[in-house]
């Protein structure tokens, strides 16, 4: 399948599904949702999961692509660690913790693979005319 635009990118359609369950959480414990210092981070790295894989998207260069991958599965791992810190505080079950959690995983896994490929675009030859 051809990727023509970010939202085709099966890691961008789960990092949507991210942001969407870390939204969910927040608005769903009032006490999480008053917390507004770790809503606005684990917010802001949500998004920003989402947002790298577009950006470096747009940029149409498979070097800078995968910069922006890099900085997506970051953004995955704050919100990890983020989560955490929810669960600590009783703001969310279990249930919602492993949700979340995994979902990030999911997509740190799916954007290896994809960085993987794009490197390996490097060391192809390129076609003669």
């Amino acid at each position: 399948m051809k990727i023509n635009r970010f939202e085709d990118i099966d890691a961008w359609k789960e990092s949507r599904k991210l942001v969407n369950s870390v939204y969910e959480a927040i608005n769903h414990s009032p006490r999480f949702n008053k917390d507004f210092r770790l809503t606005n981070q684990i917010q802001g790295a949500a998004v920003s999961v989402m947002s790298n894989i577009a950006e470096g998207f747009s940029r149409r260069s498979n070097k800078e692509f995968i910069q922006f991958l890099f900085i997506s599965k970051s953004s995955a791992a704050e919100v990890q660690s983020q989560i955490y810190v929810a669960l600590d505080q009783n703001y969310i079950t279990q249930d919602v913790f492993d949700k979340i959690y995994n979902q990030a995983e999911l997509i740190s896994k799916m954007e290896s693979g994809f960085i993987k490929y794009l490197y390996s675009q490097f060391k192809k030859p390129k076609k003669s005319k």
